[in-house]
C-alpha cells in the first residue's frame, strides 16, 4: 500500500529566536543540526537515530543572555513539525515506550500520541550542567515540544550517576518511544487509534 510521505517543514521566527525545523517520519535517522548548543545537538541526534526519523534543523538565537530561548524554541518548533508530518494520526500505533540503558544510567519513556499536551519528568540529575548546558533546558525542551505536538509524555530517570549519561537514555529512549508511537499499524490502517475516533 502506497502511503503519502510524511515530511514537513515549520519556521519559527521571534525576536529571540530564529528556526527552522524540517522532519521525515520516514527517514533513516539521519541529523542536520546547527544550533549553535552542542549538548543539544548530541541530544537531538539521539532521536533522529533511534527514532529513525530524519530531522533537519537549522536554529539562531540570543545566545549571548544564554540558552533558555532557543531551546524551548526548538522544541515547540520540533512539536509542531511532527504534529503536521503525522496528521490526523490514522492508523499509527499511537503510543510507544522504551527502556534504554547507558552504562550505569537507565530511562524509561512513553509516548501517548493522545492530542492532548501532558509531561511528566520524574529526574534527578546528578549534577546542574553538563559541560556548559544547563540541565533544567531538557525539561523546557521537552515542554515546549508536547505542548505543540499534543502529545502525553512519561520520562523516568531510574536510574545513573553521570548526568551526560542520564541525559542520553532519556533522548534516546524518546526516540525509540516515538518511532513505536508513529508506527503504521497494519491492521488498523483505516482507523484513528481511540474510541472517541479523532486524536
Amino acid at each position: 500500500m502506497n502511503h503519502p510521505p510524511r515530511v514537513a517543514e515549520v519556521q519559527r521566527n521571534t525576536l529571540e529566536t530564529q528556526i527552522q525545523v524540517r522532519v521525515n517520519l520516514d527517514g533513516q535517522g539521519q541529523s542536520k543540526l546547527s544550533l549553535g548548543v552542542p549538548f543539544l545537538e548530541h541530544m537531538l541526534d539521539q532521536i533522529a537515530r533511534h527514532g529513525l526519523i530524519d530531522i533537519d534543523i537549522q536554529a539562531q538565537g540570543d545566545l549571548h543572555i544564554d540558552a533558555h530561548h532557543l531551546v524551548e524554541d526548538v522544541g515547540i518548533t520540533l512539536g509542531q513539525a511532527l504534529t503536521k508530518a503525522w496528521g490526523n494520526k490514522q492508523g499509527l500505533r499511537r503510543y510507544g515506550h522504551a527502556y534504554v540503558p547507558l552504562d550505569e544510567a537507565l530511562s524509561r519513556v512513553v509516548i501517548d500520541l493522545s492530542g492532548r499536551p501532558g509531561l511528566i519528568a520524574d529526574v534527578s540529575f546528578t549534577r546542574a550542567r553538563v559541560g556548559d548546558f544547563d540541565v533544567d533546558l531538557f525539561f523546557e525542551f521537552f515542554q515546549g515540544l508536547v505542548n505543540h505536538a499534543l502529545m502525553t509524555l512519561h520520562i523516568d530517570n531510574l536510574r545513573g550517576r553521570n548526568a551526560h549519561h542520564q541525559a542520553e537514555t532519556i533522548f534516546k529512549a524518546f526516540g525509540r518511544a516515538l518511532r513505536m508511537a508513529i508506527e503504521r499499524d497494519p491492521r488498523s490502517v483505516d482507523q484513528i487509534p481511540s474510541t472517541k475516533g479523532v486524536l
